[in-house]
């Protein structure tokens, strides 16, 4: 449950700071974004990762409700270069897990792997170091992230 850990306590420190993100956001959108990385850097720190609240179409800035529900986009060891578990055991769980999807390998060079799990409106990237999810964070999507986390990432919830 370490994604649902991570992703609970982002969005109660977003709420906690919506009125001066909103005003910032406002007077100067960078600024505001600024004060949101900012953030994610301060949660991400408590759970020994790179947490970055990302915005990829424009106008979700404005999206106030929706802060830390979804694009983000966690940076776990920066060193690795391959998955601790076979690739496929990835895939069979995303299939499993998230039902109706495209999966492929991605990132395939220099020696290193990936896989992108998508559909026509979203998709994660999953990597040996990261996973960036590019989506609302639903049932689905965060029951998956949890097994990634815990099983690709091999985090553990603070009260394990």
């Amino acid at each position: 449950m370490i994604f649902s850990d991570i992703v609970l306590d982002l969005q109660q420190q977003l709420k906690k700071d919506l009125a001066q993100i909103r005003f910032l956001i406002k007077k100067n959108p960078a600024i505001g974004y600024s004060r949101m990385v900012k953030i994610g850097k301060e949660v991400g720190n408590k759970y020994n990762i790179n947490l970055v609240v990302n915005f990829p179409k424009e106008g979700r800035i404005e999206e106030h409700e929706m802060y830390g529900k979804r694009d983000l986009s966690l940076i776990i060891d920066h060193e690795k270069k391959k998955f601790p578990i076979d690739r496929n055991i990835i895939k069979e769980k995303a299939k499993e897990i998230l039902e109706d999807i495209q999966i492929e390998d991605a990132y395939m060079y220099e020696d290193k792997e990936g896989v992108r799990v998508f559909t026509k409106d979203w998709k994660i990237d999953i990597l040996p170091h990261s996973v960036h999810i590019w989506t609302e964070f639903d049932e689905k999507v965060t029951k998956f992230c949890d097994w990634l986390l815990e099983n690709v990432y091999e985090m553990k919830s603070k009260e394990n």
